[in-house]
């Protein structure tokens, strides 16, 4: 980590072909943290991505070539990390993330001391995605409602953790980045969030089955790798009602 003083909350948005999405869910995002840092990072788009991110006021960190999700991801932690971050919340650029529900994240943080909180909602999953939820938790050993959410909230001490050389070698944010923080003696926690369908495009990974297959070979592999002697049940925060 930088020796910056702490600068408060970032916000981390990977972005891929997210034109269509990506102004309203800025926009919205200003609504609710009007001096929030958002940092797009556009993960080597085809379309105006770039565009509609510095239209909208963002910092955005364009890649020359694409890294994936959790690449993406790491590049915008680790902008943050050098600026200082206190805490880091990453959300997608697709519009299902709502930024009406950040405070359930930062109110679970403050009242669990947790390290890492996730925004999970189970009723959002495909046939697909629940499939692969249920082989990932059997084979790894951690059981989470929603382990590929991307809707999370990360403390200092996460980001100083994932922002290693050795996270790099990850391609997914679920079970790799979960076992290390895990492995490492950080603390997370689930609350449950709304999201929306996406708005435009179609998941990296949850559009077919030759993908979800092959995604599975990645993250069993891994989940065996890691596999944890006792199973982990990641603690569930209630939200207040006044968020709800």
């Amino acid at each position: 980590m930088s020796e910056t003083p702490y600068t408060g909350t970032y916000y981390v948005l990977p972005a891929w072909n997210e034109e269509i999405a990506l102004g309203n869910v800025l926009a919205d995002l200003r609504t609710v943290d009007p001096l929030g840092h958002i940092i797009v990072v556009d993960d080597a788009s085809c379309d105006e991505t770039i565009k509609a991110a510095e239209s909208g006021g963002a910092c955005v960190l364009p890649m020359v070539t694409q890294l994936g999700p959790w690449g993406a991801m790491q590049a915008g932690m680790r902008y943050a990390a050098e600026k200082g971050c206190w805490r880091v919340i990453t959300m997608d650029s697709d519009g299902q993330h709502l930024p009406s529900q950040i405070a359930r994240l930062t109110d679970a943080m403050d009242q669990t001391d947790a390290n890492v909180v996730i925004g999970a909602c189970s009723e959002r999953g495909s046939f697909l995605r629940k499939f692969a939820w249920t082989i990932m938790k059997l084979f790894s050993g951690i059981s989470a409602e929603d382990l590929t959410s991307g809707f999370r909230l990360y403390d200092h001490r996460a980001i100083a953790l994932l922002v290693g050389e050795e996270a790099s070698y990850l391609e997914h944010q679920d079970m790799g980045v979960l076992a290390r923080l895990l492995g490492n003696g950080m603390k997370v926690v689930e609350v449950d969030v709304e999201m929306h369908p996406r708005v435009s495009g179609t998941s990296r990974i949850f559009n077919s089955w030759l993908k979800v297959l092959w995604y599975m070979l990645q993250t069993l592999l891994l989940s065996v790798s890691k596999r944890r002697v006792e199973r982990v049940n990641l603690e569930k925060y209630k939200a207040a009602s006044a968020h709800d």
